[in-house]
């Protein structure tokens, strides 16, 4: 847990006349809005509202009072081995496996990442308490490597981080199609399905802002099936899966925008047939993660291997020509 720390400032006279909330955000950059919200404050040693409008010469003082930084003990379960790729005091970096949940929910109470990672180590509480030391998000059937705050201040500097898009995702995926170029920017604002709301949907107006870069890694003309590597420039719920569907290259087992079963007449070879009857969860994988180390500054490069099963379409597509 990190230590309270208590930080004291005298108003100046450029900084005279504004909210107390205002003036300790810009005095306190690497805490969160709500981090000062819930913390103590006294100007001129007496209990101040957030709401005060401060005064030239006036002593505001504040403590920040960190969260305990784990979630309940009934919350923490070892379901399965962690992929730990790298760990220090500060983050943790998991190979994260197809077919597992982030972190508990309505609909999934036990058996999440988050639990198994608090079966091996703490987490920063400043994500919430369902979803501690989580700064971004795989869907439940996306593998990949994925980063993890131990600490509040990589918690702090990871959400940074991947606010401002500085760091780089790169992806692999297994689409139907082939198509007749190297590579795309695909750009386009998605936004929350009107008809369904599981789905994200691109859109002509509103919703915001997705960019993603996609390369050819591999065809199989005869299987009507290709491979893609595709870099996230933004991080929108489900941005690559939108993004292929609609240009026409849905992700191979997708059950919201894959299509399955309009391309299932087209597939001839009985393996690649029995690999998709079988399958429920997109092929997709995130492949590589690099950013800067929120506390020491070092640059980090992380690869995760292909799981068995995208292996397995590799070797049955590869066999197809």
């Amino acid at each position: 847990m990190t230590d309270t720390q208590t930080h004291e400032f005298i108003v100046s006279d450029t900084d005279a006349g504004v909210r107390l909330d205002r003036f300790l955000s810009v005095q306190l950059p690497d805490f969160s809005r709500s981090e000062i919200q819930r913390s103590p404050i006294t100007v001129n040693g007496n209990p101040a509202k957030l709401s005060y409008r401060t005064r030239a010469g006036d002593v505001v003082s504040v403590t920040i009072v960190p969260r305990a930084t784990s979630v309940a003990a009934d919350n923490i379960s070892s379901d399965f081995e962690l992929d730990i790729l790298y760990e220090d005091d500060d983050i943790i970096v998991i190979n994260k496996p197809r077919g597992v949940v982030m972190y508990p929910s309505a609909g999934n109470p036990t058996g999440t990442l988050v639990q198994n990672i608090l079966a091996h180590t703490h987490l920063s509480a400043l994500g919430g308490e369902t979803r501690p030391g989580v700064v971004h998000r795989l869907d439940k059937d996306t593998s990949g490597v994925m980063v993890f705050a131990k600490s509040d201040a990589a918690f702090r500097g990871l959400v940074r981080t991947f606010s401002s898009h500085d760091l780089t995702r790169k992806y692999v995926a297994f689409v139907w199609g082939v198509p007749n170029w190297d590579g795309a920017d695909i750009t386009g604002n998605i936004a929350r399905s009107s008809r369904n709301r599981q789905k994200m949907t691109m859109v002509k107006s509103g919703g915001r802002p997705a960019h993603t870069v996609v390369n050819v890694a591999d065809v199989w003309p005869r299987a009507g099936v290709s491979m893609f590597r595709c870099t996230l420039m933004t991080g929108r719920t489900h941005q690559i899966r939108v993004h292929l569907s609609s240009h026409g290259f849905p992700v191979l087992c997708d059950p919201l925008y894959g299509r399955t079963a309009s391309r299932l007449g087209s597939v001839r070879n009985s393996d690649l047939l029995d690999f998709i009857r079988a399958h429920n969860g997109q092929m997709l994988h995130a492949q590589i993660l690099e950013f800067t180390h929120p506390t020491s500054g070092q640059k980090m490069h992380f690869k995760a291997h292909l799981p068995s099963d995208m292996m397995e379409l590799k070797t049955i597509l590869d066999e197809i020509g």
